[in-house]
């Protein structure tokens, strides 16, 4: 699988917003037939940072990022941002999350 984490940097004044303005991309995102997941999470530390965990088939990338709904991502939302996003991506053994095994609940 391919897994990717970004860090957005939002502007202040719509970081409440920012699930609302995803809202879209993230429900075409999540329906697209080679996503595993796609999930927001809000930083403890800095209310302005959201971070996105999102998964992929190896082949699911790439019609990912040819779509209608991730251009106009790219296209529109960068005017809510501070910063370019950050971003980590990898190519993963499976297709789902590992248990952590130092933490084993029976």
């Amino acid at each position: 699988m391919i897994f990717i984490v970004v860090k957005f940097l939002v502007k202040p004044e719509h970081a409440d917003e920012w699930p609302a303005i995803v809202s879209d991309y993230t429900q075409a995102t999540r329906a697209e037939p080679g996503n595993l997941w796609f999930d927001w999470s809000r930083s403890v530390e800095n209310p302005n940072e959201y971070v996105l965990v999102e998964a992929f088939r190896d082949d699911g990338a790439e019609p990912h990022v040819q779509s209608e709904h991730f251009q106009q991502a790219i296209n529109g939302l960068p005017q809510y941002l501070q910063e370019t996003p950050r971003i980590r991506n990898v190519q993963l053994e499976g297709d789902d999350w590992d248990r952590m095994g130092e933490m084993t609940i029976e």
